[in-house]
């Protein structure tokens, strides 16, 4: 760890790669040339780290995660096993001509993933999608639209089922809406959050 990071020696880490102190990177993970990975993050088994991601600190990113291009995850974002993002719209292996497509032949689609935000295993998270923070994303969900901050999504597509606090729990209705949007509590922490009006009236709909 002299380096001010640990990488276990099965896994190929460019020297061109920025990663932060106290990094752990475990065992056949793959960190390419221009990424960036903050400090006191963990990348568990078969993590692969593409060419530009920006992952900020005290990120915990499960086995066999793949993180393409374009990709940005904020501090404190937890990646599920398995779970995959996209970066291209409209993929395809060759050209009209039938030549192989080449790095210019596309155009990368970013998605953004917010401070404490978490996503469950095997989530798709379809690129151009922004996750808000403290937001959580369900097992096996496939995200083809932006999810709030607090947000809780899960389904095929995945749909705002309703609003989590920054510990986890589901928050409950905690007062007459206002201007400000609409409070809700922690039943476990006591915390008060205001859900937007324009965030609430979304799960309304989409649970009607």
């Amino acid at each position: 760890m002299a380096q001010g990071y640990y990488a276990h020696p099965s896994s190929d880490v460019s020297p061109k790669a920025i990663i932060g102190h106290a990094t752990k990177i475990w065992q056949m993970c793959q960190v390419r040339e221009g990424a960036v990975i903050g400090d006191e993050c963990i990348l568990g088994k078969s993590v692969y780290v593409d060419s530009g991601v920006r992952i900020g600190c005290r990120v915990k990113i499960q086995n066999g995660v793949s993180l393409y291009e374009g990709v940005i995850l904020e501090d404190g974002v937890f990646c599920g096993p398995h779970c995959v993002f996209t970066n291209d719209l409209q993929p395809r292996a060759i050209n009209p001509d039938g030549t192989l497509k080449n790095p210019d032949d596309w155009t990368v689609t970013c998605t953004r993933v917010g401070y404490g935000a978490a996503i469950g295993a095997n989530a798709v998270i379809v690129c151009g999608s922004m996750i808000g923070r403290w937001a959580m994303v369900g097992s096996g969900s496939i995200v083809t639209h932006d999810v709030p901050d607090n947000g809780l999504v899960y389904g095929n597509p995945a749909r705002l089922r309703g609003f989590v606090c920054a510990c986890g729990q589901r928050l409950e209705a905690g007062g007459l809406p206002s201007e400000e949007g609409v409070p809700m509590r922690c039943p476990q922490c006591g915390s008060r959050i205001v859900i937007p009006i324009s965030a609430y009236l979304r799960w309304e709909r989409e649970n009607q």
